[in-house]
């Protein structure tokens, strides 16, 4: 039997995505700040029967690498956005069925905030919201918001872990039978079913309970990034669905196969955690076609944008290290795991530092899959058949052109395969994704600490 795959489609509430050359392609649409762009990227992602449309999000313009000025000129990824969490609603208003992923960090925001954001987009949206859990990257992040020194990267994790307890508390706060909205009686809700929570812990306190009632899917599908031994273990523990980046299959063969095992020795079922990868689509009726858009995409790539990036990624100044020499043996407080993913392709291919900007530039060292509809579905369908998924992200090299060819031309042939939907099942992200409905109480041995590596 064919195996059933998910799909989402990736966005930032920007120009670019992973793709710094994307702003720069004659197929893009200009103009990113409103709400019509938004709005049909969903549609279109709705008509390919897509689980989800993810948002990341970070919360500084780049400066590590030269400064902003050379961030902005070039237009790199975070040089200029709009809160995801408005994109998300505008697409969960013209949509009924597309899942609303966002981006909120549990370094620089309080529980009680997050709670109630993904309380109200989970009602707004009818029980399609989901929450990419962040502990943010960069010093320019904690300058933002105040702090002189962004924290260490094994602690931030330790904040997060307690972050998930509390909006987990809150949102179980509201049974879900409270409300009563009885007319004739005059009473609203029941307040034997509405409990404060009382949380005193390392990082935070909030009495609660939570002024939102329990939403549609008790609460957001929780999404995560997790690379470092420390964030798999907290993907392992938390996550529904995880986001991954790495560009050979063995890679994303040895990443499925070690958080599954993580998952399982939390005690959790390792078919309730999803592992999604990213790739970038060429399509194109014939080979040579394909091969064609990539090319032209892939030249519009600038080595010093991807540079940029990458120095925002790892919260490491990249500027300073020789461009035309492989990339140094060095710690970097940020992304640990994409930077391990860079330093092992500039060892296997003998690639400088440069070289590995461009790449970045490219895509952020994902996957290009490309070919005809059949050639790409064939990638996709082989990796989850082969242990390395069980979905795929979608990432434009163009917006929304990319979504349309590949909802056109891809989807058609992975559904005539049997290897992917042709109608929506249910209502909710949850039953999308085939995890099960979260009951009241629902943090239980999560709750745990997590130990050091």
């Amino acid at each position: 039997m064919t195996r059933q795959l998910h799909l989402g489609g990736f966005q930032i509430a920007s120009q670019v995505t992973h793709s710094h050359a994307a702003w720069r392609h004659p197929a893009s649409e200009p103009d990113v700040f409103g709400p019509d762009h938004y709005q049909r990227v969903g549609r279109t992602l709705e008509r390919g029967k897509f689980d989800f449309v993810f948002f990341a999000d970070l919360l500084a313009a780049p400066t590590r690498f030269g400064g902003l000025d050379e961030a902005l000129r070039r237009g790199t990824q975070a040089s200029a956005t709009i809160d995801p969490a408005f994109a998300a609603a505008t697409i969960a208003a013209v949509t009924e069925h597309l899942g609303v992923a966002i981006t909120k960090s549990t370094t620089y925001f309080h529980p009680y905030e997050v709670a109630r954001i993904f309380a109200s987009l989970d009602h707004v949206s009818k029980g399609r919201a989901a929450w990419n859990v962040v502990t943010s990257l960069s010093q320019a992040e904690a300058l933002n918001f105040g702090v002189d020194e962004h924290l260490e990267h094994d602690l931030r994790y330790e904040r997060a872990q307690e972050f998930l307890e509390v909006t987990s508390k809150l949102w179980d706060s509201w049974e879900p039978d409270a409300l009563v909205r009885d007319k004739v009686s005059g009473v609203f809700a029941d307040p034997s079913k509405v409990h404060e929570v009382d949380h005193d812990g390392a990082f935070f306190k909030s009495k609660g309970p939570l002024n939102v009632p329990r939403s549609p899917q008790g609460r957001p599908v929780l999404i995560q990034a997790g690379s470092s031994p420390k964030g798999k273990d907290f993907a392992a523990r938390w996550a529904e669905a995880i986001f991954e980046i790495d560009p050979t299959p063995e890679g994303r063969r040895a990443y499925y196969d070690d958080v599954k095992s993580r998952a399982s020795d939390f005690g959790r079922d390792p078919e309730q955690v999803k592992i999604f990868p990213a790739f970038v689509p060429f399509i194109g009726e014939t080979e040579s076609i394909a091969r064609e858009k990539q090319a032209f995409h892939n030249e519009l790539a600038d080595p010093i944008s991807g540079l940029i990036t990458l120095s925002v990624h790892t919260d490491h100044d990249f500027s300073t290290h020789d461009l035309d020499a492989p990339i140094d043996q060095i710690d970097v407080p940020g992304s640990q795991g994409l930077f391990d993913v860079a330093r092992r392709l500039s060892e296997r291919d003998s690639l400088t530092l440069r070289d590995v900007g461009k790449l970045y530039a490219q895509g952020v060292l994902l996957p290009q899959f490309v070919g005809t509809a059949a050639d790409v579905a064939d990638q996709i369908q082989d990796a989850v058949e082969h242990g390395e998924a069980d979905g795929w992200i979608v990432s434009a090299a163009h917006t929304p052109g990319t979504f349309d060819d590949f909802v056109d031309q891809v989807v058609p042939e992975l559904q005539r395969r049997g290897a992917f939907r042709t109608q929506y099942e249910g209502t909710t992200l949850r039953s999308h994704l085939g995890l099960d409905d979260v009951p009241v109480g629902s943090t239980r041995a999560q709750r745990e600490p997590i130990a050091a590596d």
